[in-house]
């Protein structure tokens, strides 16, 4: 799967890479530290490793993707369709978010039916049984859906309305069906999204509320390079329970 991206380097990407790194290894040394396990249900609280975005101009492209370990299916939808203008997807989001603060309320693995994790990019890549669930990780508003952002693939936007992460905003991309509904408030465990029988596997990151992924906006992206906004994600499932295994 990889990097398709919605949305794009330089001595201040290179210097933002570099302390972003820092910051995660960091905050993950100060959780082993502790001494003990984080359960599926333990509050994470990595918003001093989240990457800063800082603006860029960029449309929503979306590049090559990585083999799947999965048999090759041909990709639902249209592969030939385009995503929708960065400009309607800012204004999608920016009316349906919500103002709320971070607490200490506690997230669940939003990913339990991953049976292949796959690279670290943009987000965190893996493949789930045909129609397994993609969960709420706590209580989420569903801002938006993008119908075709990469091979005619769908990506939904939603926001945390808890924990340390409440008002971040996450997507889970391309081989998903059964869409939850923007402006819907699901309940943690609720289902956002489930997998579809044929497309690239799934991506689930971390976005902006430009609706540009928070990998674009900090770093910036080349096809199948990690990211600190891909690392931190995967260490945000890695301490839900998710074995996610390494970048």
């Amino acid at each position: 799967m990889d990097g398709k991206g919605l949305f794009q380097r330089g001595r201040v990407a290179a210097a933002t890479l570099a302390v972003s790194a820092v910051l995660i290894a960091g905050a993950m040394l100060a959780l082993a530290g502790c001494g003990s396990t984080t359960t599926r249900t333990e509050t994470v609280s990595l918003a001093s490793a989240s990457p800063k975005a800082h603006p860029q101009a960029i449309n929503p492209v979306a590049g090559q993707q990585a083999q799947s370990s999965q048999p090759a299916r041909d990709p639902v939808g249209d592969p030939t369709a385009h995503a929708m203008p960065l400009s309607q997807v800012r204004h999608l989001l920016t009316l349906e978010h919500v103002a709320v603060k971070a607490d200490n309320a506690t997230y669940i693995n939003p990913l339990q039916y991953v049976n292949h994790w796959e690279r670290t990019d943009q987000g965190v890549d893996a493949n789930m049984p045909v129609g397994a669930p993609i969960l709420a990780p706590c209580p989420v508003k569903i801002l938006a859906v993008i119908p075709n952002w990469y091979a005619g693939q769908p990506l939904i936007y939603f926001e945390l309305l808890n924990g340390q992460q409440a008002g971040q905003v996450q997507f889970v991309a391309e081989q998903i069906t059964d869409l939850a509904q923007p402006g819907l408030i699901l309940q943690r465990g609720q289902v956002i999204a489930r997998y579809a029988a044929s497309g690239t596997g799934i991506e689930y990151g971390w976005s902006t509320l430009n609706g540009i992924t928070l990998a674009r906006a900090t770093t910036g992206y080349e096809e199948g390079q990690v990211t600190p906004a891909g690392v931190y994600m995967r260490d945000w499932l890695n301490a839900l329970g998710a074995n996610a295994g390494a970048s």
